[in-house]
């Protein structure tokens, strides 16, 4: 270890972990905004997008959005609004109910994602080298099995 070089103390590493993720995530939001979506928008399209036949149950997107269920249904309203998603009666049960894309929904997300894939290569994945995307990945999937 040269003289520059210090042990990396754990209260440093979450304080710089904390700031960093901050302003990466404050930075992608506003030039989404730009482009008329927030993030938490540009995410229930991504999901919607990957999920079987572009539904969710609502419960099972508010655990991968980390949201409340209060919280979900005003975003998926605001969403609904625009015509990107609609609410619907699961048709396995009846009861329960899920968001699903609609193709206007689907159209602005392929609008989207070209300058949000632009944005997140300039901001994140061109700072990582080497092996860091792999060692990256090791560490989140850690820390999420921890939390779960």
């Amino acid at each position: 270890m040269t003289g520059q070089e210090a042990a990396a103390r754990p209260w440093d590493v979450w304080q710089l972990f904390f700031e960093t993720s901050a302003r990466l995530t404050t930075e992608i939001e506003t030039r989404l905004k730009e482009h008329g979506c927030s993030l938490m928008d540009y995410q229930v399209l991504l999901l919607l997008r990957d999920a079987p036949d572009h539904r969710l149950r609502m419960g099972e997107l508010a655990q991968r959005m980390v949201f409340s269920p209060s919280r979900l249904s005003y975003q998926i309203g605001v969403l609904e609004k625009r015509g990107w998603v609609r609410r619907r009666r699961c048709p396995e049960d009846g009861r329960g109910l899920e968001a699903e894309l609609t193709d206007e929904g689907l159209r602005a997300f392929r609008r989207l994602r070209p300058a949000h894939a632009r944005d997140v290569e300039e901001l994140f994945l061109n700072a990582l080298e080497g092996d860091d995307a792999e060692r990256l990945r090791a560490v989140m999937e850690r820390l999420a099995r921890h939390l779960t």
